[in-house]
């Protein structure tokens, strides 16, 4: 007769546990080759392509953990991975290729300025990797990577596009370089979206504004992109002087 007992012992959920779902980290490593991408364009001097690949990057960074939810194949290294893929997408691509484009000539407040970036990437994941069961879901504490990388990349993106040099806008870019680093590790609160249920009804309305959403990127990508982010970085700002507004 078989060995009933090696089955089962193989099949026991401490063990399966201890795999690798493939699905989900597919799209991890998807998004950290573009992050890699972007670092190897930034350096090639090919910034739109740079800044395009941190985008791509940030779509695919979306979808991994929707997938791994869906698929129910969640998994702590799948977690972890996620987190070191963003360190490189979200924290050390931004920082490089803005260094490259912009503030390479200002010496070492260049250089400064996109560490600075960089930390405040790395401890932002640290926090958000510790506090997932403190804090409410419905809000992310500070800047969430993707997004200041969003609009670092997107400052590049639209610059180029319109035909002006990085070392032309030098300051800007290490203003919004600094103010993308501290916003990250700051206590603002910023709409996480997550409490939004895409299978609830909706007016018909808001089919029209995802629409107009749609039409506005294809128009002018990077420009729409740009005020996207830029928007929601300063929005955090908005909710936190709305809360301490004084009160009647």
């Amino acid at each position: 007769m078989p060995d009933l007992r090696g089955r089962k012992l193989l099949m026991s959920p401490a063990l399966r546990r201890r795999g690798i779902y493939l699905l989900p980290n597919l799209f991890t490593t998807a998004a950290l080759f573009f992050g890699f991408y972007a670092i190897v364009q930034a350096m090639n001097t090919r910034f739109d392509q740079a800044a395009i690949a941190i985008f791509i990057a940030m779509l695919l960074d979306g979808l991994d953990g929707r997938v791994a939810r869906l698929t129910h194949t969640q998994s702590a290294f799948g977690a972890e991975y996620d987190s070191l893929a963003d360190m490189v997408s979200f924290g050390a691509a931004p920082a490089l290729v803005i260094y490259e484009w912009a503030m390479r000539g200002l010496g070492k407040w260049g250089w400064i300025a996109a560490f600075l970036y960089c930390v405040g990437a790395a401890l932002r994941l640290a926090r958000f990797n510790t506090n997932l069961d403190a804090v409410d879901k419905r809000y992310f504490q500070g800047l969430p990577s993707p997004a200041a990388a969003a609009l670092v990349a997107g400052l590049v993106w639209v610059m180029h596009d319109r035909g002006i040099a990085g070392t032309d806008v030098a300051w800007p870019a290490l203003a919004v370089t600094v103010f993308a680093g501290l916003t990250m590790v700051s206590n603002i609160r910023y709409y996480s979206g997550k409490d939004f249920n895409l299978r609830r009804r909706v007016p018909f309305v808001a089919v029209l504004v995802v629409v107009a959403l749609f039409v506005l990127i294809a128009a002018d990508p990077p420009l729409v992109l740009f005020v996207l982010f830029a928007g929601y970085a300063v929005s955090g700002y908005g909710l936190f002087a709305w809360n301490w507004r004084p009160r009647r």
